[in-house]
């Protein structure tokens, strides 16, 4: 049973639809890399970075149950409406959103910096599912990208389907995540005080 003040108010909602256009935005920002193969393989790494600030943002003001699962139904909308989207990443997403959602509802919700940075990082996983269909479809993942990009990109990225870049792919959420997290902790350090997050 969810408490009064636990539930999703209509301010609530509109509050996760702008920092989740925000989010997208960052998001999307960091698939624009990808053009570089490196950061595609490093995506979700690179996204964690860029959209620490609307995830964390939103996951202060709103601290309530199906708020982060809501961000990730926005994002992968978007992504859909996009063309930017395959059913890996609809996997990933949604296997993220839960866990996410999960760990906060166990700590039940506590401001507090590590539950808020454990929390993003869970999150950023659902981003691994776009460079990760490289390593799952492989083949016919490289002759579909070879419809849009250059002989050089396809042969370049290729090259990176190995075990230590399936390991680099899986770790780069956490890295981004936490350094993306630390940033946004220090470019909104008052706020973050003020809402006596430690």
């Amino acid at each position: 049973m969810i408490s009064q003040n636990r539930k999703l108010t209509g301010k609530d909602v509109i509050a996760i639809g702008i920092y989740s256009a925000i989010y997208f935005v960052m998001n999307f920002a960091a698939m624009i890399t990808g053009f570089i193969p490196l950061f595609w393989i490093l995506l979700a790494g690179t996204a964690a970075i860029l959209t620490s600030i609307p995830f964390l943002l939103m996951a202060v003001k709103v601290p309530k149950p199906g708020a982060v699962l809501i961000m990730g139904l926005i994002t992968a909308f978007l992504y859909f409406i996009t063309g930017q989207f395959t059913v890996l990443i609809l996997i990933t997403m949604l296997i993220a959103c839960v866990l996410s959602e999960t760990y906060r509802y166990i700590t039940k919700y506590a401001l507090k910096f590590r539950n808020l940075v454990v929390a993003f990082i869970l999150f950023s996983y659902g981003m691994v599912g776009s460079p990760l269909a490289l390593f799952v479809y492989r083949e016919s993942f490289l002759a579909q990208i070879s419809e849009t990009m250059s002989r050089k990109y396809v042969v370049a990225i290729s090259s990176y389907i190995t075990t230590p870049m399936l390991i680099l792919l899986l770790v780069s959420p956490i890295v981004g995540g936490l350094l993306g997290a630390l940033i946004a902790k220090g470019i909104f350090k008052k706020h973050f005080e003020k809402a006596g997050i430690v």
